[in-house]
């Protein structure tokens, strides 16, 4: 086997491997509705903020220009596929707003952090870091913004504010911005011990976390509506990251910060565009089956990509 096939099999399998591993896992029974809380309490909770936390202390807070070139292009996504499902599809600013979701939301976390430590390394986290700290928080809140239009006519402050509270007080993005907090200050580094102890444990956020995106993926279906989830997907596994690719070119940005912002842009659609879609009994089939199809196609457009990038 040629020597970059193998490099970029050995980068993506054992990702992907982990996430079927924890699909079969609860389509067997070895993990019972428990065991999977407990999975994902563990990685969203205690892991993935220990790791986030020790990496952001110590990075230069260069993820800013990574996140611009981000959300650039993950917005324009938005609006087009916003725009692209009244005007096409017919349907209202509800569904629209959340077929947008689906097409910009990407599994930045369970997904993303593994899969950039395991083709980038370490070193590229730093630039993950910005975006991971906005993206719940951007997208949710264009999307509820949308959504009370829909259902009340106006948006009201008071329904953005339970968004911004279940964000900033989401384990991740509350390490996030503790460790910016440090920097700012002017903090010492983190003493050996504290700094180990945190490395150890965030060892395990990429393993149980995509165990974990697995497990979650089994409560998913493939809905009838292929129109809105082939061009959610559709958008954002091709779309959004080439869109994200031209912001990345015109901003400057190195090809390793390149190189991390792309593949964050092609990761598949997360699933709390099916939380949401749920608050407002709106579209949760679809949001699901998003997920699902999205994730079953990444398979082979990350691989791609990150042939491209190595």
């Amino acid at each position: 086997m040629p020597g970059p096939i193998a490099a970029v099999l050995t980068t993506v399998v054992p990702v992907f491997a982990l996430v079927a591993l924890g699909f079969v896992a609860v389509r067997r029974g070895v993990l019972d509705q428990a065991a999977q809380r407990g999975l994902v309490l563990f990685a969203f909770s205690l892991a993935a903020p220990a790791l986030l936390f020790s990496a952001g202390v110590s990075a230069a807070g260069a993820g800013g220009r990574a996140a611009a070139a981000f959300f650039a292009g993950c917005f324009a996504v938005y609006a087009l596929v916003f725009a692209a499902a009244r005007t096409r599809l017919g349907l209202g600013i509800g569904p629209a707003a959340l077929t947008a979701l689906n097409a910009g939301f990407g599994n930045v976390v369970a997904m993303g952090i593994p899969l950039t430590l395991a083709a980038f390394g370490a070193e590229a986290l730093e630039t993950l870091l910005g975006i991971v700290g906005l993206h719940s928080l951007a997208l949710l809140g264009v999307t509820t913004v949308l959504l009370e239009v829909s259902a009340r006519g106006a948006a009201s402050l008071g329904a953005l504010v339970p968004v911004g509270r279940a964000v900033v007080t989401n384990p991740i993005v509350a390490a996030l911005l503790a460790a910016l907090a440090w920097r700012l200050l002017g903090l010492p580094p983190l003493p050996g011990p504290v700094k180990a102890t945190l490395e150890l444990l965030g060892q395990a956020a990429a393993p149980v976390a995509l165990v974990s995106l697995g497990a979650g993926l089994a409560a998913f279906r493939l809905a009838s509506a292929w129109a809105e989830v082939a061009l959610a997907a559709a958008a954002k596994l091709a779309l959004m990251p080439a869109l994200v690719w031209l912001a990345a070119r015109a901003i400057g940005l190195t090809p390793q910060e390149t190189a991390v912002t792309v593949t964050a842009a092609a990761l598949p659609t997360g699933s709390n565009p099916v939380l949401l879609a749920a608050r407002y009994g709106i579209g949760v089939d679809r949001a699901g089956a998003t997920v699902i199809a999205s994730t079953l196609v990444s398979v082979l457009t990350l691989s791609g990509l990150v042939a491209a990038f190595r």
